[in-house]
């Protein structure tokens, strides 16, 4: 381990790298730049720096950015970040890599979702190194390396509730430790919080308060999200929390609007469930959806946007020029303009049993927190889209078997080319077409399904462990009966598909993406006939701003 002894309170950046010339070669031009705020600690073999690091961590350094070669004997790239990622979770990971083994790195990016990988030769620095590590100190410094809260749950993988909460806590960035409560840690822990066991989860917090089966909004309060709004009128109000909400408050904050996003559950929307978003325009890595939300969530911040979490939008009025949203506890605030993005919600899947079961093996979506619970396990997806796929490919990575089950008779009409590929790559990914699942089944939890082949009328029962099922979207829009125009399946019309609906006021036309109320704006997901993509609904967000700017000029 290199670099003097009274620096060891700087946070450090730690290279390794096999080749001494270009181990010290990246060291020196990292030093030539973040020297004097930052120690720079190299390393010649991943095992050396996996000592270096244990060292680190018990005189109590931080460490912000990790930079590996991919290609060392004894231990790759990938395999040190693996190991270094117990030590240092918050590190910012980049691997450094030859042009000829970059598919193998980007293969490998789910493995330790690596922030970045940097082509050798990187000359010149100022171009090709100093703005990526940057990005990522940046970043770094945005979250920290504090000590994670030793916030615990403690439930039951078969409880509802638990697995709700789970979800709550993950996709807000908030860390947990999970704790069975059948398992002798968990029955102590109930026992010190003078519990029963009864009434799962129970969640008990840094400071020791108890919180037994506790709703999102009391989670939300102790564990410091804000959920309470800062004022009672704004330029605009954003109602969702997704990529078109999140662009729509990251454009109205920067371009000088007093803006506040409303999100019910997390950031994010269900693109933020995604393990891996790959053809999304700027990331050719790809990049997962937690990422891009807490990256976009960070960015309106930044602008002085405010974000409130765990707020339900039940009601939107008109009062005259303003616009008012109303929550689930009475309280409202106003606005000049709102964009509504709300998004969609996963479809109900129709299946004799499948609404006891939910949350006890069977699943909307795929979050993260419960998919690294299905080492072992047979589990099965359902839906034939991007995020049935996407969410196949993750869980491949931990279950012993995933089945695809498609209605339609192929994946083609529904999933992007890239995807297919990749479903098709994995060897414990099956997938089954023009098929349904007919009935679920189990005492207490999900163990069996009845599938129906479509072409035949056959049926069978298969074991299954869990189900995660993406079966097409719908619209959350039954708060905005009587006050804003949907078409029949409850997407909200603006713009030229108001042609024909009664209820414009004034004598111009509405604005593309300007709902029946003048100064209602849609975007994303919600709106009718809208692209479901993570690109489009930026695209909305960031266009219903410029008009909004509009209206409030024509005001």
């Amino acid at each position: 381990m290199t670099g003097p002894t009274s620096q060891s309170r700087k946070p450090v950046i730690l290279t390794v790298d096999d080749d001494p010339a270009v181990s010290r070669a990246v060291a020196r031009d990292l030093r030539r730049h973040y020297g004097d705020d930052h120690r720079i600690v190299r390393a010649e073999s991943g095992p050396d720096a996996l000592e270096t690091l244990s060292e680190l961590k018990l005189r109590g350094d931080t460490v912000a950015v990790l930079v590996a070669d991919y290609r060392m004997p004894q231990m790759s790239g990938i395999q040190f970040l693996e190991e270094a990622m117990d030590l240092y979770p918050r590190a910012r990971r980049v691997l450094l890599t030859a042009y000829a083994d970059t598919h193998a790195a980007i293969d490998a990016i789910n493995v330790v979702d690596l922030d970045h990988y940097l082509l050798k030769p990187w000359d010149p620095p100022e171009e090709k190194l100093y703005p990526v590590i940057d990005a990522l100190l940046e970043a770094w410094r945005a979250d920290g390396d504090r000590v994670i809260p030793h916030t615990k749950i403690i439930g039951h993988p078969w409880n509802a509730r638990s697995s709700q909460v789970r979800e709550f806590l993950a996709r807000n960035g908030l860390y947990y430790t999970w704790i069975r409560a059948d398992e002798p840690e968990g029955r102590r822990l109930l026992e010190a919080a003078d519990q029963d066991g009864l009434t799962l989860p129970v969640l008990i917090t840094e400071q020791g308060e108890t919180l037994v089966a506790p709703a999102d909004t009391e989670i939300a309060d102790q564990l410091g999200l804000t959920t309470t709004p800062s004022k009672d009128f704004y330029d605009l109000i954003v109602v969702g929390g997704g990529p078109a909400g999140l662009a729509a408050a990251v454009y109205g904050a920067s371009e000088g609007l007093k803006t506040v996003l409303i999100e019910r559950t997390a950031t994010g929307g269900q693109a933020g469930q995604s393990s891996r978003i790959e053809n999304y325009l700027g990331f050719p890595d790809g990049v997962s959806g937690g990422q891009l939300a807490d990256r976009a969530r960070r960015q309106a911040e930044k602008f002085g946007a405010e974000l409130i979490t765990a707020r339900k939008a039940v009601a939107l009025e008109v009062n005259g020029s303003a616009r008012t949203i109303r929550f689930e506890d009475g309280a409202s605030i106003d606005a000049h303009a709102v964009i509504l993005a709300t998004g969609v919600s996963y479809r109900q899947l129709p299946a004799i049993g499948c609404e006891k079961l939910t949350g006890a093996g069977v699943y909307y979506g795929a979050s993260t927190s419960i998919a690294t619970d299905c080492g072992g396990e047979e589990v099965y997806v359902v839906g034939g889209a991007n995020s049935a796929g996407q969410a196949a490919v993750n869980l491949s990575k931990y279950a012993k078997s995933v089945t695809l089950v498609v209605r339609g008779p192929s994946l083609e009409a529904s999933m992007s080319y890239y995807l297919i590929q990749q479903v098709e790559a994995i060897d414990n990914i099956k997938v089954r077409t023009c098929t349904v699942v007919k009935e679920v089944c189990g005492d207490g939890h999900l163990e069996r399904l009845v599938l129906e082949d479509q072409r035949t009328g056959a049926t069978e029962e298969v074991a299954c462990a869990r189900m995660f099922i993406f079966i097409g979207a719908e619209p959350r829009t039954e708060w905005l009966d009587g006050v804003v125009a949907r078409d029949d399946y409850g997407f909200v019309l603006a713009g030229p598909d108001l042609r024909n609906v009664c209820g414009w006021t004034l004598d111009r036309p509405p604005h593309h993406l300007e709902t029946s109320v003048p100064g209602v704006f849609v975007a994303g997901d919600v709106r009718a006939e809208s692209a479901k993509r993570v690109a489009a609904a930026v695209g909305d967000g960031s266009m219903a701003v410029m008009l909004v700017h509009r209206y409030l000029a024509e005001a």
